[in-house]
């Protein structure tokens, strides 16, 4: 079976596992730091805001299961994609949303969905999410990996701090 990767940046790395990992088709989910400019960055260093990186995740998927357009919607509901200086809770370039496309393919495929959801109509501000071609991926270190499973209170936590209720809002329609 033949895998294809996504990289998709839309704050805390912790609250964007779980929407992918539970769907089928997806086969790992991996948090970890990309985009910057520090090589094999620590959690202590992305966080200080100088290593250019930014909080992500990386999907392995069975594109014969679950398409990367498919991917990029679910990104889009994860997201506020008119804030571009992090989300939610989160501040910072760390957290900026941005969708990392591995090929000329995937360029065309999220650049289309993004015109398609501005001009929906469904958000009054400008859509601003990035699409920048992907840099090295660095797996986060391994507490920070499955954490919605590891600790369920505070992801629950990081969930209600802005993200769910943005979800609900803007998404569940």
């Amino acid at each position: 079976m033949k895998t294809e990767t996504a990289i998709f940046a839309g704050g805390c790395f912790w609250c964007m596992v779980k929407p992918f990992d539970t769907y089928p088709g997806i086969k790992k989910v991996i948090s970890g730091y990309t985009g910057g400019h520090t090589v094999a960055p620590t959690y202590e260093e992305v966080k200080t805001q100088t290593t250019g990186h930014t909080e992500a995740v990386l999907i392995e998927f069975d594109p014969t299961i679950v398409s990367y357009e498919q991917l990029v919607e679910i990104y889009w509901n994860q997201t506020d994609p008119t804030d571009a200086m992090g989300q939610f809770q989160d501040r910072g370039d760390s957290y900026r949303p941005v969708i990392f496309v591995q090929n000329e393919e995937q360029r065309a495929i999220a650049l289309a969905s993004r015109k398609a959801l501005q001009e929906s109509g469904r958000f009054e501000k400008p859509i601003v999410t990035q699409i920048e071609t992907a840099k090295p991926f660095y797996p986060a270190e391994d507490y920070h990996q499955d954490f919605y499973k590891k600790d369920p209170v505070r992801f629950e936590l990081e969930e209600n701090s802005g993200r769910k209720a943005f979800i609900e809002k803007y998404w569940q329609n």
